[in-house]
């Protein structure tokens, strides 16, 4: 007999993962990355405070971290103004959705999503026998009313919904999407991705009742906060909603670290600022630098922007090959026609002024390959 004996659902599926990280992209080059601009990590670090929470706490790390987080959802509950039972801490927004969808989702049911959108939210869809179906993008934006309006067709039971939006960095307002809920099927829960909206204009949060069973936030530490690598995200939504989550998360999940400089990081209001005026003047740089090269940037509400190259997906894919030959490690849209840009995260100075080097000799390399055609 082989073993293991897989599931029939696991047995369908292709061994694949969201994204190729760019460790995996340095050991296949054989030489690390000058200017690390493709994963929105947050290259101006995190608090100093919550470094040094990260430091004391490691004495402790003996320990198991609090299953339930309690003193970071207390003042995530404060900082959100609700209360603390409207809160759920995560292994990142990545293990929240995955949770999510082991919640709502059984196989065959429908989940609408936007096509290009969020790859991680459709991994863990198909991984636990959803089925997905896909809206195109209207203007570079996600579409609600038409992610809604399928929705209704197929009787969906989940939609997913970013504001500001992974990967081109348009966002809309939020009183849009409080309007948008009056909308939704009977039954179908919309999934609030807000993991950028810290770099967003004010009016993008949506002010959503905290206890309205419509909807589910989820924010995260990874990016305005600094702490990619401690994995910390959070979710706001109805209190049933968020009790249900304790049949199946992983209640050991969290470490104890991490915690620590999350709640040190989420009370350093002054650090938060300083990332926050550090990425619109980087914003300004790389809108600066495509407009150099004939290109153009697409308005940004997050900590990348989404430059325009003016071609086809064939011509961007060279661009972006051309950079990683180079050292700037950026990534693309996956879906037509938004795969004519490439997306590069805020940097300091001086990865920005290895990007303003590199980037007219990737454009000028892409032009003269030899299956370059002109539109």
């Amino acid at each position: 007999m082989t073993y293991p004996r897989y599931t029939p659902l696991i047995q369908s599926l292709p061994a694949a993962v969201p994204f190729v990280g760019p460790e995996e992209q340095e050991r296949q080059r054989g030489a690390p990355f000058a200017a690390r601009l493709g994963a929105n990590e947050n290259l101006f670090g995190p608090s100093p405070k919550a470094l040094a929470a990260l430091r004391a706490e490691a004495e402790n790390v003996w320990k198991y971290g609090d299953p339930t987080s309690h003193d970071l959802r207390a003042a995530l509950a404060d900082h959100m103004g609700v209360a603390p039972e409207n809160v759920l801490v995560g292994e990142g927004i990545d293990g929240l959705l995955g949770n999510l969808v082991r919640l709502v989702v059984g196989p065959g049911d429908a989940v609408v999503t936007s096509d290009g959108a969020y790859p991680t939210f459709n991994y863990h869809v198909t991984g636990f026998g959803g089925t997905l179906h896909k809206v195109p993008y209207r203007d570079d934006r996600e579409d609600l009313p038409a992610l809604i309006a399928r929705a209704h067709e197929l009787g969906a039971k989940l939609i997913y919904f970013a504001n500001p939006d992974n990967p081109m960095g348009t966002w809309v307002p939020g009183a849009e999407i409080l309007t948008a809920l009056d909308t939704l099927p009977d039954g179908c829960l919309l999934c609030l991705d807000e993991a950028y909206v810290e770099f967003a204009p004010e009016e993008t949060a949506a002010e959503i009742a905290a206890n309205d069973p419509r909807v589910i936030r989820m924010r995260t530490f990874s990016k305005a906060y600094g702490m990619a690598g401690a994995r910390i995200g959070y979710a706001v939504g109805a209190t049933a909603l968020i009790k249900s989550f304790d049949k199946i998360r992983n209640h050991f999940g969290m470490n104890r670290m991490a915690q620590a400089g999350a709640l040190a990081a989420l009370r350093d209001t002054d650090w938060l600022a300083h990332v926050q005026a550090e990425v619109r003047r980087s914003r300004d740089s790389i809108a600066r630098i495509a407009k150099e090269n004939g290109l153009s940037a697409l308005p940004s509400a997050t900590n990348f922007v989404t430059v325009d190259c003016g071609r086809d997906g064939d011509f961007t894919r060279r661009v972006l090959a051309g950079l990683v030959a180079r050292g700037v490690f950026v990534r693309m849209p996956f879906v037509a026609p938004q795969d004519r840009c490439i997306r590069i995260s805020c940097g300091r100075t001086e990865e920005m002024e290895t990007l303003a080097r590199t980037l007219p000799e990737a454009l000028t390399e892409a032009d003269h390959a030899p299956d370059s055609v002109q539109n």
